[in-house]
């Protein structure tokens, strides 16, 4: 079977190239303190698709996302981006953390937020250079949120917040974007407005592995999805995971 190769948006440089970009994990187990939060999980994902990681509450959802982005250390298992350890590219992802877990009222700008996203590119003392600012009116732009650039971000609604986050990591030029409950506490347009946002960003090239709790709304906003209860249940297209026999053994129903 022949693989789709997506037409790849290296994003700051506003050019297109083909490339295969591929996360392979294989056996990861993971955890905190002696007890593992995560077992032997192996899956392979492309960019230009959106995958869902879906499971009870303990299951280790927050725990891969942490993982991938390098917050914690995998006890065992290999991570890999494009055939080489992904702890060496982690300027390739962008992590968005629980609105919950964000200081809000910290002073900060719209538009400072989106330039933290070049501090790996030119360092977070260092002034920005022409190409940076460009990259940052881009990714402002693109958002939707220009217009915005000036307010605090604790002034917005939570959904302009989550635009000001994945604007950051487009200016980082992140080809993994890692979401933990990117929908929590947003209304109904909030959650429409960012579920064609993600998918718009997919479709350009990117990989979008999200954190979701929603089973209802799940196959309207991913392609793919991982079931999870500290073991890999099931990976695959949506439809083909979320069936009433992974259900029940992911969220123990009888």
């Amino acid at each position: 079977m022949v693989k789709e190769q997506h037409d790849h948006i290296c994003w700051g440089g506003g050019h297109r190239h083909n490339m295969h970009h591929h996360l392979v994990l294989s056996s990861i187990t993971a955890g905190y303190g002696e007890e593992p939060a995560l077992e032997q999980i192996s899956f392979e994902a492309e960019c230009g698709s959106t995958l869902a990681l879906i499971g009870p509450n303990g299951a280790g959802k927050s725990t891969l996302l942490n993982t991938l982005a390098g917050l914690i250390t995998p006890w065992k298992g290999q991570i890999l981006w494009n055939g080489a350890p992904i702890a060496g590219q982690r300027h390739e992802i962008a992590y968005l953390p629980q609105r919950n877990e964000v200081d809000w009222k910290f002073p900060i700008t719209v538009r400072q937020l989106v330039e933290m996203g070049r501090y790996p590119a030119v360092g977070m003392w260092r002034a920005m250079r022409p190409h940076d600012r460009e990259i940052v009116d881009k990714a402002l732009r693109t958002l939707g949120i220009d217009d915005l650039q000036h307010r605090q971000i604790g002034a917005l609604s939570g959904g302009q917040q989550q635009r000001c986050f994945l604007a950051r990591a487009l200016a980082q030029e992140a080809h993994i974007l890692l979401l933990d409950e990117p929908f929590t506490g947003l209304d109904v347009p909030g959650s429409e407005s960012l579920a064609a946002l993600l998918r718009s960003l997919a479709q350009e090239g990117r990989l979008v592995i999200a954190s979701h709790h929603d089973l209802s709304t799940a196959p309207r906003i991913f392609d793919r999805a991982l079931l999870l209860r500290r073991r890999l249940i099931a990976a695959g297209s949506v439809s083909d995971v979320l069936t009433p026999t992974n259900l029940n053994q992911a969220f123990d129903r009888t």
